[in-house]
């Protein structure tokens, strides 16, 4: 009998990954990887590792869940190391508790290695902090996209009233839709709000607006998925800390010129 890790893989960024999941990725005999997952990462694999692409894209699956649950629990069975490798970590919107229900039916050993999440990790690496003892002391991790497309059964207005920072995943093809919910539900018009693309990677692209705005600035800067959106008042912090540098900078320019 073999045994599968669970791996997350971080947001991204390849040197975000734990050296826990460092070690999963050297010992696996077989990689089950995701769409979101760096490639860097398997270059860290032995050379005869057998490598399984099963990403996932809206409207789009390489393969069924179903099937891909009935692979980890196949190799394991044949007595082979299986780490599954999957982007940001497991148990955040990443369906590893559906296949650890498999393994643990088919009496498979496993183990857990969480990762970094992007609700934490994007808005750290634009300048955001997801908690401020002065801007936001909570703060609540989201989807934005459900089963059916648009996350209807989302509590609005108990988050709303309730947590300070909302961090929402898949969210952008929803956009519009989740503003007008929280407008909706209460949530102020003039509401800060970030949305970063590809965030740790060097392709991150951040954009910064208001609940009242962010749609269009979204269409007009061409914002795709992967992206993460945070609406708070700890996005001003991002601004507050430009406005710092500039006047360091501004500073520092008279000096020089005075000399």
């Amino acid at each position: 009998m073999g045994k599968v890790y669970i791996v997350g893989a971080g947001p991204g960024n390849p040197d975000l990954l734990t050296i826990k999941g460092l070690k999963c990725i050297q010992q696996a005999d077989v990689i089950v990887y995701d769409r979101l997952v760096n490639r860097e990462l398997l270059r860290e694999a032995k050379s005869h590792a057998e490598f399984i692409y099963c990403g996932k894209q809206p409207k789009f699956h390489t393969m069924p869940q179903e099937r891909i649950n009935q692979l980890l629990v196949q190799y394991a069975r044949s007595g082979k190391v299986v780490t599954r490798l999957k982007g940001g970590d497991p148990f955040v919107f990443g369906r590893g508790a559906e296949e650890i229900e498999e393994l643990v039916r088919n009496n498979i050993p496993y183990e857990i290695v969480p990762g970094v999440t992007a609700g934490i990790a994007a808005p750290a690496c634009a300048g955001i902090p997801i908690t401020h003892r002065e801007l936001g002391n909570s703060f609540a991790i989201i989807t934005g996209h459900c089963k059916n497309g648009e996350p209807t059964d989302i509590k609005w207005e108990s988050l709303i009233h309730g947590v300070d920072t909302l961090a929402i995943y898949m969210g952008v093809g929803n956009l519009p839709y989740i503003c007008d919910q929280l407008v909706k539900h209460g949530k102020r018009e003039n509401t800060p709000v970030a949305i970063i693309q590809e965030g740790t990677t060097s392709g991150q692209k951040t954009v910064t607006g208001t609940i009242g705005t962010i749609v269009s600035l979204a269409q007009k800067t061409k914002i795709n998925n992967p992206a993460m959106i945070i609406i708070g008042e700890v996005v001003s912090f991002r601004h507050r800390i430009e406005q710092i540098q500039a006047a360091n900078k501004q500073v520092t320019m008279e000096l020089v010129s005075g000399s």
